[in-house]
């Protein structure tokens, strides 16, 4: 089975090895049909450190690695304008 992939943004690097990034969606009212965005934010292994706040990433879904974190950075795309 293919693990999840999710696009979001970095909104703190304050911890070792650690990021946490913020993923926006959109999800429509059952009732009401109306969109409406919601953010949810992971907390994503970074083993290089690399990744900084404002940085657009892609996290991958994997084994808990601690009690917060179950997601790894794979790819970092550098700041968003």
């Amino acid at each position: 089975m293919p693990r999840r992939r999710l696009k979001g943004i970095v909104v703190s690097d304050k911890m070792n090895k650690t990021v946490v990034v913020n993923v926006d969606r959109f999800k429509e009212h059952p009732k009401y049909k109306k969109r409406y965005k919601i953010s949810t934010r992971y907390k994503a292994h970074d083993e290089s450190n690399k990744t900084k706040e404002g940085d657009l990433v892609t996290i991958e879904e994997t084994r808990p690695l601690s009690r917060d974190k179950r997601w790894r950075v794979i790819d970092s795309n550098e700041k968003e304008e």
